[in-house]
Order: C-alpha cells, then structure tokens, then sequence
C-alpha cells in the first residue's frame, strides 16, 4: 500500500494545483471583463460621456426651439394685426414702402454723416433718420 500512496498524494497536488491555476485564471478574466465593460460603460458609443454629450445637445435644441416658438408667435400676431388693424396696415406702410398722404412732406436725410473738417460744421449737422411733416 504504500505505492499507491504516493501516486494518490501525487494525483491530488496535481488536482489541487490545476484548480488554484483555474481559479486564478478565471479570477484574471472576470478582472479584465470587469474592466472592459466598465471602460464600455464610460467610454463606449453609448456610455456616458456620449449621453452628458447629448444632453447638452437636447437643452441646446430646446432653448432653440422655444426661441423659436416665441418668434413664431410674435411673427403670428403681426400677421393678425396686418390683416385687422388699419392703423398696424398704415405704419407698416409708412415704415417699409415710404408711403406717405397727400398732404405730407418727407424730408430724408442721409444715411452717413460726412466727415466734418472744423467744429462749427459739424455743429450744425442734422440728426439721421427720417422726417414726415403735416
């Protein structure tokens, strides 16, 4: 009996070393899926580096649009006030097309001042913009 201890001892140190090797070799590939997947989770097409990304995009498109909806309205409200009010019809008139009434007198002054040369010439100077007299 005693040669068939040694090769049963033998038998179960190599079973032994086989299971700590396994187990360490199973241990470094949970290690490494662990890491992968978190680096994944940070850093992949959908992690969350690209979802902080597309939450700056959506608040950035919803001031946009609500901007937009604000100016829509604005705009919606000129049309009514264009298709109701004589007096809106009128200054819009007046503003865009330099319309004027018969009995009215425009005076239109230019644009860009000219370059004054001494101070009592630009004293002088009218102010910009345009006139109507009655």
């Amino acid at each position: 009996m005693s040669a068939v201890e040694p090769r049963l001892l033998l038998k179960s140190r190599i079973v032994s070393s086989v299971f700590r090797v396994r187990r360490r070799i199973a241990t470094g590939l949970a290690v490494i899926l662990a890491v992968f997947f978190g680096f994944h989770v940070m850093f992949g097409r959908n992690g969350l580096n690209a979802y902080e990304a597309k939450r700056v995009e959506d608040r950035t498109l919803q001031k946009q649009l609500d901007s937009l909806k604000q100016e829509n309205d604005r705009l919606k409200d000129h049309v009514d006030r264009l298709q109701s009010d004589p007096d809106a019809i009128e200054h819009e008139a007046r503003e865009k097309l330099h319309y004027a009434r018969p009995d009215e007198v425009i005076y239109t002054l230019n644009d860009a001042p000219r370059p004054a040369t001494d101070a009592s010439s630009s004293a002088s100077a009218a102010p910009q913009g345009v006139q109507a007299k009655r």
